[in-house]
């Protein structure tokens, strides 16, 4: 049980961090090939920053789920 505590704040603080540094400080070169497709125009900066939006979202929650696992379990 220590191990899937352990996995999940990694993991949410992963998610975490690369959701912050796509959404707020722009670093698009994150996603895969964005800036290929990008100046292809098959991607805008609207889908790199709902991508930035949805790790930030999804890391949070995996961080707070770990931290309660650690708390409660």
């Amino acid at each position: 049980m220590i191990v899937l505590k352990i996995i999940t704040v990694a993991v949410g603080l992963a998610f975490l961090m690369f959701g912050y540094f796509i959404y707020f400080k722009k670093k698009y070169n994150l996603i895969n090939a964005f800036e290929k497709d990008y100046a292809a125009g098959r991607k805008t900066t609207r889908f790199a920053k709902r991508v930035g939006l949805i790790e930030l979202i999804v890391g949070g929650v995996l961080l707070m789920a770990g931290i309660l696992l650690i708390i409660f379990v």
